[in-house]
């Protein structure tokens, strides 16, 4: 699962360097969004950058993380989604046929069974492509991240991960609706795996 997550200075370059080799130029509405990324943790229910299909072409947007169960209920969120089933549940299925997501992050939090914190990130550094959708609610749209069976970095903390996308296959996510079934079975690579107090590095 997914429960938290960073983003950074470097999270904000790494999305525009997509979007610059995708499309060129970013347009004036992603520049003012991507100006508004600081370092910080995200967590459920704040607002956060994510990248979505916008006129064919990929946007950058502020989006609320998580779908409330009760329209303007401060209880009773969802943040995540399995990728196993996610097409074919009510709450999810329209975002995943018309408004798939990714979320950028430049690492990403789980804890094991003994409450230890572990980051992960990809091994040769730059941003996790992270696989999600959204839907409209009264005060805009919110998104969730998709998650998978956890690979072999993830296994000895949590049975689940996020769905880690390339830079390629992000693109493909947000804009080729072919390719969604493919994607959402898709294993996540590799990631380096750290503590506060130790640095471990799977192959």
């Amino acid at each position: 699962m997914c429960g938290r997550y960073y983003i950074d200075d470097e999270t904000a370059n790494e999305i525009e360097k997509l979007i610059r080799e995708i499309q060129g130029e970013p347009s004036r509405e992603t520049a003012a969004a991507l100006l508004r990324i600081q370092k910080t943790d995200v967590c459920p229910a704040a607002e956060a950058p994510v990248l979505l299909a916008a006129g064919g072409r990929i946007s950058c947007a502020w989006l609320r993380w998580g779908f409330p169960l009760q329209q303007g209920a401060g209880k009773g969120l969802v943040f995540n989604a399995r990728c196993e089933s996610a097409a074919e549940k009510p709450l999810f299925r329209e975002g995943i046929r018309h408004r798939r997501t990714i979320v950028p992050a430049s690492s990403f939090y789980e804890w094991d069974s003994r409450k230890t914190k572990f980051s992960f990130r990809r091994e040769r550094g730059g941003a996790l492509f992270l696989a999600g959708c959204c839907r409209p609610y009264r005060d805009g749209e919110h998104f969730v991240i998709l998650t998978t069976a956890a690979n072999g970095s993830m296994q000895p903390i949590h049975d689940r991960m996020p769905l880690i996308l390339s830079e390629e296959e992000a693109a493909s996510w947000i804009l080729d609706e072919s390719r969604t079934e493919e994607l959402l079975r898709k294993v996540p690579a590799p990631l380096e795996r750290g503590t506060d107090y130790e640095q471990l590095r799977f192959f």
